[in-house]
């Protein structure tokens, strides 16, 4: 390992050909369509902000979405890092490692939404972070409001019961029977309401 490869030290930094890059062929980390307009729509915005790294012989090590994006968008001449120190195999591995390591990092969602909140209030499109419109609808919904109690808690029974046995109750345009449950229409049930049941329970 040379001394660019020695952490504190920087690989050189160069701008290459679109068309000169080399894709690595046992590249494992796959991109769709969709995800690739995603990396187009981040170029466009904000730049080319985030290098190539290559291996000294035009070799992606790092990268390949971006230059993907690169050639949808018409791009010619990327920018690009010289990691010409790299062993066959350390390449092969960062490769790897390039995407891996950042599939570790996790979000503050209480964070992320007060900043998506902020964006949005701010007009900006908030498809250009990378995350889904439903993503987005769901950190942008407002907090549910949560009950004064335990939506399983039964109540007590009250002092003096709204009902008790041989009530008989007008539901609808009909009365029922508290104790044989029969349901009669309301001109049946109606003579009764007072004398009882024909039951005679109630």
């Amino acid at each position: 390992m040379t001394d660019k490869g020695k952490a504190g030290q920087f690989p050189d930094y160069k701008t290459l050909a679109v068309a000169d890059l080399i894709p690595y062929a046992r590249n494992s980390r796959t991109h769709s369509d969709a995800q690739v307009a995603k990396i187009a729509a981040s170029i466009r915005e904000f730049g080319f902000l985030n290098p190539i790294i290559v291996d000294g012989s035009n070799g992606i090590v790092a990268g390949h979405g971006r230059v993907l994006a690169a050639q949808k968008l018409g791009l010619t001449t990327l920018p690009v890092i010289e990691a010409a120190h790299l062993t066959e195999a350390q390449k092969r591995a960062y490769v790897i490692a390039d995407n891996r390591l950042a599939l570790d990092a996790g979000w503050d969602n209480d964070l992320l939404k007060i900043e998506l909140q902020d964006l949005n209030a701010d007009g900006f499109d908030l498809t250009l972070t990378g995350f889904s419109l439903d993503e987005i609808g769901a950190f942008l919904a407002d907090d549910p409001t949560e009950g004064l109690t335990d939506p399983d808690a039964v109540p007590d029974a009250p002092e003096v019961p709204v009902t008790a046995p041989g009530d008989v109750w007008l539901m609808g345009a009909h009365f029922e029977c508290s104790e044989c449950k029969k349901q009669f229409s309301y001109a049946e049930g109606l003579p009764f309401a007072e004398d009882g049941c024909p039951c005679g329970k109630a």
